[in-house]
């Protein structure tokens, strides 16, 4: 029988990966999900790359998911007139809205918003936190500060505000057209930067008008913070762990992590773990014992999906980079300890029948010589809810729009498949059948577990379980019609 990986991997396009053969090869090699980093390139480079994604789409007869990752807003210092220039631990240096240039006692920030949330005591990181000041006194077009930790700084450095919440939209003008571009354009995940508050999401979401799903990246403490409102407003999440590491401790981004897959498992939500997971492997095509570790706990976690980002997009090995996290995923999944925590970590409250069924598939599925666990689903919510359970047999996946076949493709141990539009339940159950035994995970021997709702075609009427044989003519002359 075929064995198979549930955990996705999402790989990142850019530079290294921009022609048809690569982007295939990276398919071919285990990315379930391409990622179109909005940050680099412009509108004609991503209607390439989105264009080569569908074709390879086509070529394999498989779907693929196309994840667009909107900038955010960008916060930075202006320039310096002889720069760079070396800041001493305990020193003053302001901010202003000055636009002179910059020496080392001052420099423009460009962000009147930044003042009006500035309070004495707030912290201001510069350089990806390489420099940490602390504001004394402020105003709206001024901050004297305190150097807590030197370093260099130069033109139009990064400035990260941790410890308030900003009064900025979570878009700026270039995400809204960024926006508009890639839904005409027809990409099946947005992911939001910048996440500070629930509203930012709906604000997206309103924007996008059904033609993508949200996902929330949470990059900021006040994102950590509103997690549960953002959770509830968001079709999936991203643990951005560069810009938490930058905004937050180190030290405190691994339980974050932790606590906020376990929410969005709890959810049926999809969670990327993202940034630095092969970082090595920009430049070596074997990554660090300690990255192949990191790779392994997310896993160990029961992420929905892993992520390469520059290991792909510009680095020298983006196919071992996907090889690799495609081996550290089946070596882990395959390990006894990894099954005893995916039961141990399933914690639901259920409160519908869809609950209810899909619960006891997985039950069935994993107290008799059940195949495959197939559900055929109008939304992706009913497979969602299989994917939660975390089962031992495969997922098969079976629903007549490809839309929600592509976005499907970012949860745990999906196995998507297009279906015709169905009316009869007996007809639902021989497809069943056919994609168990296409997919190489059972025989006309074996048996299968089938989900559906009556009628069909209809979300959320998810109301019939059923125990079918493989083989057909099995199924044709016991099933109800």
């Amino acid at each position: 029988m075929k064995s198979q990986r549930n955990v996705k991997i999402v790989a990142t396009l850019g530079p290294a990966s921009n022609d048809y053969e690569m982007i295939r090869a990276l398919f071919e090699a285990g990315a379930n999900v391409f990622r179109l980093n909005m940050s680099h390139g412009d509108h004609e480079e991503i209607r390439a790359r989105h264009a080569i994604i569908r074709q390879v789409e086509k070529d394999t007869g498989r779907p693929i998911a196309i994840l667009a990752d909107l900038q955010g807003p960008k916060l930075r210092c202006g320039v310096f007139a002889n720069g760079p220039y070396e800041l001493e631990d305990g020193t003053a240096f302001r901010f202003d809205l000055d636009d002179a240039e910059g020496d080392h006692t001052r420099v423009q920030l460009p962000h009147p918003e930044i003042f009006a949330a500035l309070e004495p005591g707030s912290t201001l990181l510069v350089n990806d936190g390489k420099i940490k000041l602390q504001v004394e006194d402020c105003g709206t077009d001024y901050a004297n500060c305190t150097v807590i930790a030197g370093g260099s700084i130069s033109n139009r450095k990064g400035v990260n505000v941790p410890d308030v919440v900003l009064p900025l939209a979570a878009l700026s003008e270039k995400d809204r057209k960024d926006l508009e571009f890639v839904c005409q354009l027809g990409v099946d995940w947005l992911a939001l930067s910048f996440v500070q508050r629930a509203d930012d999401v709906e604000e997206a979401r309103g924007l996008a008008k059904g033609r993508a799903a949200i996902l929330s990246k949470i990059e900021k403490p006040a994102a950590v913070k509103a997690f549960d409102e953002i959770l509830a407003a968001s079709d999936g999440i991203m643990v951005a762990r560069g810009d938490l590491g930058v905004e937050l401790p180190v030290h405190a981004v691994p339980p974050i992590q932790k606590r906020l897959v376990r929410k969005c498992r709890a959810a049926a939500k999809p969670v990327i773990v993202a940034t630095q997971m092969l970082e090595s492997m920009i430049e070596s095509p074997v990554p660090t014992r300690a990255e192949v570790s990191d790779v392994a706990t997310a896993i160990y976690e029961g992420a929905d999906a892993v992520m390469l980002s520059a290991e792909s997009a510009a680095g020298g090995y983006p196919i071992e980079a996907v090889t690799t996290m495609h081996n550290v995923a089946l070596e882990v999944e395959s390990d006894s300890t990894y099954r005893d925590i995916m039961d141990s970590t399933r914690s639901v409250k259920r409160s519908t029948v869809a609950d209810g069924i899909v619960s006891s598939a997985r039950e069935i599925a994993e107290t008799t010589d059940i195949k495959a666990i197939c559900c055929f689903t109008q939304s992706g919510s009913t497979a969602a809810l299989v994917a939660r359970e975390r089962p031992r047999v495969p997922i098969i996946a079976m629903t007549p729009l490809v839309d929600v076949a592509r976005r499907m493709c970012l949860t745990w141990g999906m196995n998507c498949y297009l279906t015709g539009e169905l009316t009869r339940f007996k007809m639902a159950v021989v497809s069943a059948a056919r994609a168990a035994r296409d997919a190489g995970f059972a025989t006309e021997t074996d048996f299968i577990v089938v989900t559906a709702g009556v009628p069909f075609n209809v979300q959320g009427t998810t109301n019939i379980i059923r125990v079918a044989p493989c083989d057909e003519r099995l199924i044709m002359s016991t099933d109800m019609e």
